[in-house]
């Protein structure tokens, strides 16, 4: 018999990681092309760039953590599978938003160095999605 248990913390990893993978795309385009144009600070392109990656962190731990409380059996696999599905499509949209953004701000630094910092507040702020997403499943984990 198959055991589907472990599709919940399969689903949390897999959208997280296909988020950061696609926010850490689009940002690293914009990032190549400010690059071509601008002579030097390329450091903190790239920088803004690998943001998104940091969700997949979450769903890495939330995965760790399911299989565990599924393991255990604190955590029935028809409950993973739907918080793996619901935290994970919550992480996947933040990343990729986040990665929106980056590209906006590598742009936007590109032509006023001085908005950097600022830049980095708003990705602060899509990514904190991702975090509050984090913490709610862990509350029902």
């Amino acid at each position: 018999m198959m055991n589907f248990d472990m599709i919940g913390p399969a689903l949390v990893l897999a959208l997280g990681c296909i988020g950061s993978a696609i926010g850490c795309g689009i940002a690293g385009m914009a990032s190549h092309g400010v690059m071509s144009r601008v002579d030097e600070n390329h450091g903190k392109f790239i920088g803004m760039s690998a943001l998104p990656s940091s969700q997949a962190i979450y769903a890495f731990v939330l995965m760790l953590l399911m299989k565990n409380a599924i393991d255990a059996g604190s955590l029935s696999g028809i409950s993973g599978i739907g918080i793996g599905s619901s935290i994970g499509l919550a992480i996947m949209l933040s990343s990729i938003y986040q990665g929106m953004c980056a590209a906006t701000g590598i742009l936007a630094s590109a032509k006023q160095p001085a908005v950097y910092g600022k830049c980095l507040a708003a990705l602060g702020i899509v990514e904190s999605f991702s975090l509050f997403a984090f913490v709610f499943a862990l509350l029902l984990i």
